[in-house]
């Protein structure tokens, strides 16, 4: 016998590895990278975000429009390559939340761990608004005698009905679903996209992107309803226990991410400026872009496809929000944060069922609400996704002061990812106040801004109350993965 099969057949005992991971439940090493990708794609929606955030940019910067999407995607990928920095070192279904408690301690963790919760949750809103607008819009031009606003709540009703179907039946399945939701929604835009471009005309790509005399204001603003575009990126890292090889996949996925979603967005940025301005019309005035640009150069049936590529994506979204939004209560529940019940999982799917049971009659019932209120989905939509970014930004902006300090504690601390996480939080924090001090909406804006600080307090408040040291658990390798591994007895076995 060779020593190294004496070594496999008899090793040394190894002490100090647990007999399950302190996140154990969840299907661990099950997706790999095309599915971790999946879910950050999903929670992006970027089919979805190319037609409604570019039209909502080019309210806030209508000379700015294309300039302001790519100072947005520049920014989101200083802020991915900040987030990485945690990626790499270790996987964590909390994500944001864990990462920042790592990094600055337990009250910054939660305050973290608040902010993600409300833009998870909020963006998640928007997603099922979002489809149901677009599905009456569908649904109206074929039947045009029915009730927009029965349709719409209809719609809210099954979609919540068939994403907590999806979010139950296990992470494979839903980020199979996003996958093919996403891939075929950006297909259809894409394609429609380069046809109107064609129609359109030669497009003059430095005019566009660099308009001339601009208020930096105005483009500061737009930058940061660009950055809502692009928000969601991150939520790959809540997938780190789930993934194969989570400290490759996660920040390839959530680079890859931010670089793909860039790309569609100024090709659509490109194409409905240019289009608008040939047509002599103003794209802020537009219920649908796309659809209108697809009517107006003989393309109608087509823009029609697109619509139901964007509710697609829409309900590509809202899986993926949930899914991270899930992650994160199983996270904080796990750390004693809140109830442990929260911290339970499905026993044949490994899913965070009891998270997904408390979190769902809130994310699907306000926006039902809304539609029985009688309030606008595009209303409705513009609500959540302001609540959503605020709470997006605060908790990218507290990651990115977090990763210096983490790198540091390690002994890993070097100058370039430091510049790079000082700038992004410096940056999103000017966007931000910038955002929601010349909002069309001020008072509306600031109270996005309380409500976001309220959840925090009281989320902070309670952490403080229930276990204050000891937060950020993440995945650990277990004695059943270790050769020679042996676990504590007290601690049990399996996981």
């Amino acid at each position: 016998m060779t020593a190294l099969a004496r070594a496999i057949a008899r090793p040394t005992p190894v002490a100090g590895f647990g007999a399950r991971s302190p996140l154990h439940g969840l299907e661990r090493r099950s997706i790999g990278l095309v599915d971790v990708a999946a879910q950050s794609v999903a929670a992006v929606a970027p089919a979805a975000a190319a037609t409604t955030v570019v039209l909502l940019v080019s309210g806030v910067a209508p000379d700015a429009t294309v300039a302001a999407i790519i100072a947005a995607a520049v920014l989101s990928l200083g802020v991915a390559r900040t987030m990485s920095q945690f990626a790499r070192r270790f996987a964590a279904a909390g994500a944001l939340y864990t990462y920042t408690a790592r990094g600055l301690g337990a009250r910054a963790g939660l305050a973290a761990g608040a902010a993600i919760v409300v833009g998870y949750g909020a963006i998640a809103m928007f997603a099922l608004l979002g489809c149901a607008y677009y599905l009456s819009y569908l649904l109206g031009g074929l039947w045009p005698a029915l009730d927009r606003g029965t349709t719409v709540t209809v719609a809210l009703v099954a979609e919540a009905v068939a994403v907590a179907a999806v979010l139950v039946a296990g992470i494979r399945l839903s980020a199979r679903v996003a996958l093919v939701v996403e891939a075929v929604s950006v297909a259809l835009i894409v394609a429609l996209l380069g046809v109107l471009l064609v129609f359109i005309g030669p497009v003059d790509v430095v005019a566009a992107v660099t308009p001339g005399r601009v208020d930096p204001v105005a483009l500061a603003a737009g930058a940061v309803v660009a950055l809502t575009a692009f928000v969601g990126f991150e939520s790959a890292a809540t997938l780190g226990v789930e993934s194969v090889a989570p400290l490759r996949n996660v920040p390839r996925a959530i680079t890859g991410t931010v670089v793909l979603s860039g790309a569609v967005y100024v090709l659509a940025a490109l194409t409905q400026v240019s289009g608008f301005h040939a047509l002599g019309l103003d794209l802020a005035d537009s219920a649908s872009p796309v659809n209108d640009l697809a009517g107006a150069f003989g393309w109608g049936p087509w823009g029609v496809v697109a619509d139901v590529g964007i509710a697609a994506s829409f309900l590509a979204c809202a899986i993926g929000s949930l899914t991270a939004l899930t992650r994160v209560l199983f996270a904080m529940s796990r750390d004693g944060v809140l109830p442990a019940r929260l911290g339970r999982t499905h026993a044949r799917w490994r899913t965070p069922v009891a998270a997904t049971a408390a979190a769902l009659p809130v994310i699907g019932g306000v926006p039902v609400l809304m539609s029985i209120g009688g309030i606008d989905p595009r209303e409705g939509m513009q609500i959540t996704l302001a609540v959503g970014a605020t709470g997006y930004i605060v908790a990218y902006v507290l990651v990115c002061v977090a990763a210096p300090v983490f790198l540091r504690r390690i002994g890993e601390f070097t100058l370039w990812p430091a510049v790079t996480a000082v700038v992004s939080a410096l940056a999103l924090a000017a966007a931000l106040i910038a955002f929601l001090t010349v909002g069309s909406d001020r008072a509306g804006l600031l109270s996005v801004a309380g409500v976001t600080l309220v959840a925090t307090v009281v989320v902070v408040l309670v952490g403080r109350r229930r276990r204050p040291l000891a937060l950020g658990a993440y995945d650990e390798p277990v004695a059943a993965q270790v050769l020679g591994g042996i676990s504590p007895p007290e601690r049990g076995s399996g996981d």
